[in-house]
């Protein structure tokens, strides 16, 4: 089994010291620093995506997985730098105005950062203009919006009204999501991307961002 391999297997089965320690043993043998991202980490973090969706694994698998993937990360990112590999794209993500749930939006950051996309996680209670104002700082391609609630989901439509009047709309793409969102929804208030999954999330996100 190469080192790549391990990487992987290691990754998804949450051993995330000894995910650390192959990145670097990955490194001191040679290996490209974009092929020990693609083929090792990322391609582990895909497997458990995959897993998470068929309903094989579950949060705390997925969890423990991701953790171990920012265990290999801390090694493999400055080498990332300083090689000039770009990241897939840039995201921003938050729960929206009035709403403190994390899990899913937490989970989605996972799924999106084992995409190789780069996530500047808002956190809780964000209202549309610092969704908006992040994504023009930080050049963001991409606003994902998290909502639980019913009573908090409206806020989504601010965000969308909102990269309407920064003038921004036909430069980013809006995902949202969480547990009262519906693809109906998501079609009117304007906004592009619905999924019901974290998985899905992160693969419809790449494919936006790739556009």
């Amino acid at each position: 089994m190469s080192v790549l391999n391990e990487i992987s297997t290691f990754l998804q089965q949450g051993r995330a010291p000894k995910v650390k320690e192959l990145v670097s043993r990955a490194l001191e043998e040679g290996y490209a620093p974009q092929d020990i991202l693609s083929q090792g980490l990322l391609d582990g973090m895909n497997i458990i995506g995959e897993k998470f969706r068929n309903n094989e694994v579950f949060v705390p698998e997925v969890l423990i997985a991701a953790r171990a993937m920012n265990f290999g990360m801390e090694v493999l990112k400055p080498v990332l730098v300083a090689a000039g590999v770009k990241s897939a794209g840039k995201a921003c993500i938050g729960t929206v105005k009035g709403d403190l749930h994390d899990i899913g939006k937490n989970l989605v950051k996972m799924m999106l950062e084992g995409k190789g996309i780069e996530v500047i996680d808002l956190g809780t209670d964000v209202d549309a203009q610092t969704f908006i104002k992040t994504a023009i700082e930080r050049d963001c391609k991409l606003i994902c919006c998290s909502a639980l609630l019913t009573t908090t989901m409206g806020a989504m439509k601010d965000v969308v009204e909102a990269a309407k009047a920064a003038g921004i709309r036909d430069k980013v793409k809006i995902l949202i999501g969480g547990a009262p969102i519906s693809r109906d929804y998501c079609e009117k208030i304007g906004a592009d991307i619905y999924t019901s999954d974290a998985a899905s999330a992160a693969n419809e996100a790449l494919a936006a961002l790739a556009v």
